[in-house]
């Protein structure tokens, strides 16, 4: 699999996804969505990866769309862009395996968005988030407006939006857009240890708490109910289930197959 604009790697059991467009500061364009696209298949289909981490590195996450690319667009085209944006990130939401976020520096427009695709959120200290579309006369397009909504609510949600402010990590922290804010220097080595807690679990357990998570937040109170229940017995049809109950009572570590 040959990646021109991020770095894929696995460790021990985690995959790491690395935006790698150092010189437009991780903008996301058509090259890097078809490379994420790839990346997210094969980690959807790989049982060794128990959890992901998706990083910008040290420097960045990502500055958000391309903007020189989107200046001389029209509106089929602008569309038809950031569809294909919002199909890869629909594709982290729905992955089947716990996903973080590992953030530093500018989470900005589409980068922001890439963030709220993923499951858990942490971020460097210095770190900094926003959705500045309004600045350029646009909203966004790939989740800002509706991911953000659900994640931190709609009086921060709509501040964000409709003023195009960046915010601190530490402002992000209070508000719910992130669950930790970390040293520069500890943020892959945090994140890799949450990844490796995660990677503890049952996959198949995982997988329903996922699932059954994202689906209550789209429906109303009584079907997120009935959907969680559904779920909850269905488990108990599973090997994960059995080993779990068991190692539980025999003060052991469980040993989980992953059916």
């Amino acid at each position: 699999m040959e990646l021109n604009t991020l770095r894929y790697e696995k460790d021990d059991g985690i995959g790491i996804i690395t935006l790698n467009r150092p010189n437009a500061m991780n903008a996301l364009n058509d090259e890097m969505i078809g490379d994420l696209s790839l990346v997210v298949d094969e980690v959807a289909g790989d049982r060794e990866v128990l959890a992901v981490i998706i990083t910008g590195g040290d420097k960045v996450f990502a500055a958000g769309g391309d903007i020189a690319f989107m200046s001389n667009i029209d509106s089929l085209q602008a569309e038809k862009f950031v569809e294909a944006i919002r199909s890869v990130f629909d594709k982290i939401y729905q992955l089947d395996k716990p996903v973080i976020a590992a953030i530093s520096g500018l989470a900005l427009g589409g980068g922001s968005e890439l963030a709220l695709a993923c499951d858990i959120r942490i971020a460097a200290e210095g770190a900094a988030f926003g959705q500045p579309e309004i600045n350029l006369a646009i909203i966004p397009g790939a989740g800002g407006t509706q991911r953000l909504t659900r994640t931190v609510g709609p009086g921060w949600a709509k501040y964000m939006v409709m003023t195009g402010s960046v915010i601190s990590a530490e402002t992000a922290l209070k508000i719910g857009l992130i669950t930790a804010i970390v040293a520069k220097e500890e943020l892959m080595n945090e994140a890799k240890k949450l990844a490796r807690t995660l990677s503890t679990k049952s996959p198949v357990a995982m997988k329903a708490a996922k699932r059954s998570l994202n689906f209550g937040m789209n429906v109303d109170l009584p079907s997120g109910l009935s959907f969680e229940l559904k779920t909850f017995a269905g488990l108990f049809a599973s090997e994960d289930q059995k080993e779990g109950m068991k190692a539980f009572l025999e003060k052991r570590k469980a040993v989980y197959k992953g059916r």
